[in-house]
C-alpha cells in the first residue's frame, strides 16, 4: 500500500498539536511516483516531496493552481494569518500559535519561491546559445496556451514543433485556428528557421480533441465488424476526412491511430485518461493492421503524416500512465506474435512515424520505461526491426516519467534515439525539460552518434521542418 500523508495543524484546549492523516490507495492504482513534488521545476539535484499544495504548485497535476489559483492561495493565507494575529491567538498559545501562523505563512512563501525557481530556469533556457538552443531544439515539440511565449520559443529555434490541442480550438472558428499556425510559421520564416511541425491528437470516437469545430467522425473500431473490403475502403475514408480537414488548418501530423490491441479484461473504473477499451480498434491483431493500414493511407493521401501508437502497447496493461508507472511483463515472444504485429505491418507499408510509450518491458528492460529504453528502441525497435523512421516519446508530462528523475529520462531518451520528445499537457514542463537537455549537453553526457542519426532521420522524413545539421553540430566521439 501507498499513502499520502498530509499534515494539519490546530489548536485544541491551547495547545498546538500535529496530525497525521492517512489515506490509502490500492497500490494497483497510485504509488510513489505520482506523488513527487517537483520543486521550483528543478529536479537535477535530489529533492523530498511536499504534501503542500503551494510547494508542488508546479508539478503539472497542479496546473490549476497557477494564475488566479496562486493569488487566491497568497491571499487566503495572509487573511488566515492576520486572523490568527489581530484576535491574539499568536500572543495566547505561545510557541504554539506562533508555529501555526509560520505553518500558513509558509503558503505563500513557498509559492513565491517556486515562481522564482521556475522564472529563473524559464529564462535561462531563452538565453541558451544560438547554436546549443538550435541542436537541442529540433527534438522537441511542446504544446501551447500563449501564443507570444511559443512563437519566441519558435524563433529561437528551442522547439522543432508545436501540439495543438484542445484548448487551442475551444470556442475558436476554423479561420481563426489556421490564422494562429500561419502567423507561427511566419515568425519561423522571418528567423530564417524551416516550418514547424504541426501536431494534434485527432483519432475519432472520445479522442477528438480538435472537435469541435473540425467533424468528429466514430472511432476506427466501428469499422471492426463489417466486411474486410468495407472496412478498408471506410477506414480510408475516415483517413482522408480527417487529413484533409487537419491539413486546411495547417496541421502536418496527427497522433493516430490507436494500434494497442483491445483489451480482454473489463476497463479499470480508475483509469480516466488511457480508455484502451474505448480507443483500440479490435483484439485481433489482424483486423487491427488492415483498418489501420488504410486510415493511414487516407491521412497520407491528404498530406498528414500519421503516428502509430503507444508501443510495446497498453492492450495488457491496466495502470494508468498518466498517473502513474506501468508493466507490461509478457514475454516478447507471445508480443510479437500478437500485440506487435499491427505495428510492424503498418511502419512496412507507411511513413508512419512510431509514438513510444511509458509502460516498462519488463522482459527487456524492467529498470525504466519503454519511452526512455535502449534495450527497447535502439535494440528492438532499430536493429531487430530495421525501422528507420521518427519515434516519438508520449508526453514527458505524465506521470509514469514525470513523476520520477525527469532528467535522466530526458537524457536516456536522447541518447536511446528517440528523435522527438512531446511537452504537450503542461506547456510550462518545456523549460524544465529543455533545462536537463542542454546540461547534459554543456556536460557531454549526450550520446553524440546517436543524436547525428537522429538528425538525419528528422532531415529525411520532415525535408522542410527539420534544422539542416551543420557538420561540426555533434562532436566524434572519442
Amino acid at each position: 500500500m501507498a499513502a499520502i500523508i498530509g499534515v494539519t495543524a490546530r489548536l485544541r484546549r491551547g495547545k498546538f498539536q500535529l496530525e497525521r492523516r492517512y489515506v490509502f490507495f490500492s497500490r494497483q492504482q497510485f504509488d510513489r511516483s505520482a506523488v513527487t513534488c517537483h520543486d521550483g521545476f528543478d529536479d537535477r539535484k535530489p529533492h523530498a516531496g511536499d504534501a503542500s499544495a503551494a510547494v508542488c504548485k508546479n508539478d503539472p497535476f497542479l496546473v490549476s493552481l497557477r494564475g488566479t489559483g496562486n493569488f487566491i492561495i497568497i491571499a487566503s493565507s495572509l487573511v488566515v494569518i492576520a486572523c490568527l494575529t489581530g484576535r491574539g491567538y499568536w500572543k495566547r498559545a505561545g510557541f504554539a500559535g506562533r508555529w501555526l501562523a509560520l505553518l500558513w505563512l509558509l503558503q505563500p512563501l513557498s509559492m513565491l519561491s517556486a515562481k522564482a525557481s521556475f522564472e529563473s530556469t524559464r529564462l535561462g533556457v531563452l538565453q541558451t546559445e544560438t547554436k546549443l538552443a538550435q541542436r537541442l531544439g529540433r527534438h522537441f515539440i511542446v504544446g501551447y496556451s500563449s501564443f507570444d511565449e511559443v512563437a519566441r520559443l519558435a524563433e529561437k529555434g528551442l522547439i522543432s514543433g508545436v501540439y495543438v490541442g484542445k484548448g487551442n480550438v475551444a470556442r475558436r472558428k476554423p479561420a481563426a485556428i489556421k490564422a494562429e499556425i500561419a502567423a507561427l510559421q511566419e515568425r519561423r520564416r522571418r528567423a530564417g528557421l524551416p516550418p514547424l511541425i504541426v501536431a494534434a491528437d485527432q483519432e475519432g470516437g472520445v479522442v477528438s480533441h480538435l472537435s469541435p469545430p473540425l467533424t468528429k467522425l466514430p472511432p476506427l473500431a466501428s469499422l471492426a465488424e463489417l466486411s474486410p473490403e468495407a472496412r478498408v475502403k471506410k477506414a480510408e475514408e475516415f483517413g482522408k476526412t480527417q487529413g484533409r480537414e487537419l491539413a486546411s488548418l495547417g496541421i502536418t501530423l496527427d497522433f493516430a491511430p490507436v494500434l494497442d490491441l483491445k483489451p480482454k479484461a473489463r476497463r479499470n473504473r480508475f483509469d480516466f485518461n488511457t480508455m484502451t477499451s474505448e480507443r483500440a480498434i479490435s483484439g485481433d491483431p489482424a483486423v487491427v493492421a488492415d483498418i489501420a493500414s488504410a486510415y493511414v493511407r487516407g491521412l497520407e493521401a491528404s498530406g498528414v503524416r500519421a503516428t502509430v501508437k503507444h508501443f510495446p502497447g497498453l492492450g495488457r496493461v491496466r495502470r494508468d500512465t498518466h498517473i502513474v508507472s506501468a508493466d507490461l511483463d509478457t514475454p516478447v515472444e507471445e508480443l510479437e506474435a500478437s500485440d506487435w504485429r499491427p505495428f510492424r505491418v503498418v511502419l512496412a507499408h507507411s511513413k508512419a512515424e512510431l509514438m513510444i510509450g511509458h509502460v516498462s518491458l519488463t522482459a527487456v528492460d524492467p529498470s525504466r520505461p519503454a519511452s526512455h529504453s535502449k534495450a527497447v528502441i535502439d535494440g528492438i525497435i532499430r536493429k531487430k526491426w530495421n525501422y528507420r523512421g521518427v519515434i516519438i516519446t508520449d508526453d514527458l508530462v505524465m506521470g509514469a516519467v514525470n513523476g520520477r528523475n525527469i532528467c535522466t529520462a530526458v537524457v536516456e531518451a536522447l541518447n536511446a534515439g528517440a528523435d522527438l520528445l512531446l511537452v504537450a499537457f503542461d506547456s510550462e514542463q518545456f523549460y524544465r525539460i529543455f533545462a536537463c537537455a542542454s546540461d547534459a549537453a554543456r556536460e557531454n553526457k549526450l550520446d553524440s552518434e546517436m543524436l547525428r542519426d537522429s538528425d538525419a532521420r528528422l532531415e529525411k522524413n520532415f525535408p522542410r521542418a527539420a534544422v539542416s545539421t551543420p557538420a561540426d553540430a555533434w562532436p566524434t566521439a572519442e
